[in-house]
């Protein structure tokens, strides 16, 4: 495909969304706005309802692709269905826009005040169009080399938050799932995603990413993350799995005392922290490419019984007691 038709596409696929996110606006959103007397804030609700129409998109995919594939090559059978509706929970607080509402859900404005101030103060962001005239000018090139900048920045991020104790504390929550599935990926610690969404929210101001590439982003990276935690027995042959992150290379990071946390209970070094790119545990000798399903968990939470809680509410006070020392 050359640069006009690819941009024709894109520009095609931008307006179907912009069309449909208009209709969910008018329909929806304003109405519930003015009804909470919120209607100063119908120009960050807009931008809301592109982020809620993402999330609407992101689970329609898991439910009608990734679920059936779960249920026909599953690495175990579900035991503890409960901790997975928990799961599910944290999926449509972060992908229906609940958190967002409080760290992305003005982010289009956060990033151009941002780039504005910068170029107010005489200080130009990066942009990746004026790198190599005629080629990084294409959409999607830029959107590749974007993805493969945020990759490399999200494999040491994840490397610190196993790095770092106090960071653990956070991240172990995580991990403490013993049922992994699609829903897996935003079990988190509220206070770890404001880090992680903070820091990236910054380095897309400093690289001069746009508010609708940056979104794009977001919502691709998200949804390969749903397929790698999915409870899949599956993948990608021996040159696939050196190409992108698969369910079996990333089930292994998640593996009791193997993936992540290899060398003891300290819970430092591990493998295969790669997010989407297996390169960096490659090029860091992080990697792990065993044909193994592990059972997944941590190891206090085994040989110790230490309690990650039980409830979404639970569960977000004991990472706070861990932080701190006191669980």
């Amino acid at each position: 495909m050359n640069v006009d038709k690819e941009i024709l596409v894109i520009e095609w696929m931008q307006d179907q969304f912009a069309v449909v996110q208009q209709w969910l606006f008018e329909a929806l959103i304003q109405p519930l706005a003015f009804w909470l007397g919120a209607g100063n804030l119908l120009e960050d609700a807009y931008a809301g309802t592109g982020w809620l129409l993402v999330g609407l998109l992101q689970v329609l995919v898991l439910v009608v692709l990734i679920g059936p594939l779960q249920r026909l090559w599953p690495v175990e059978a579900v035991t503890e269905p409960r901790a997975i509706r928990i799961d599910v929970i944290y999926t449509l607080i972060h992908r229906l826009g609940l958190f967002k509402l409080l760290m992305f859900f003005s982010i289009e404005n956060w990033l151009e005040s941002g780039i504005g101030e910068l170029r107010a103060q005489g200080l130009s962001t990066f942009h990746l169009d004026q790198l190599w005239p005629g080629v990084t000018d294409s959409a999607l090139t830029s959107f590749v080399i974007y993805l493969v900048i945020f990759d490399f920045i999200n494999y040491w991020f994840h490397r610190a938050q196993h790095q770092f104790n106090w960071w653990w504390a956070l991240h172990s929550l995580h991990h403490s799932q013993r049922q992994m599935t699609m829903w897996t990926d935003n079990r988190n610690h509220l206070l770890d995603d404001v880090l992680r969404d903070v820091l990236f929210a910054v380095m897309a101001i400093l690289i001069g990413v746009g508010p609708g590439q940056f979104v794009a982003l977001v919502a691709f990276s998200q949804l390969s993350e749903s397929f790698q935690h999915a409870n899949l027995r599956l993948w990608f042959g021996p040159i696939g799995e050196r190409l992108w992150v698969s369910p079996r290379f990333h089930r292994l990071h998640h593996s009791i005392g193997l993936g992540h946390e290899s060398r003891g209970p300290t819970t430092l070094g591990g493998h295969n922290f790669g997010v989407l790119l297996p390169w960096w545990d490659m090029l860091f000798g992080t990697a792990n490419f065993e044909l193994r399903y592990d059972a997944t968990g941590v190891r206090d939470q085994v040989e110790q019984n230490r309690d990650y809680g039980d409830g979404f509410w639970s569960q977000q006070w004991q990472g706070v007691k861990r932080l701190f020392g006191r669980a």
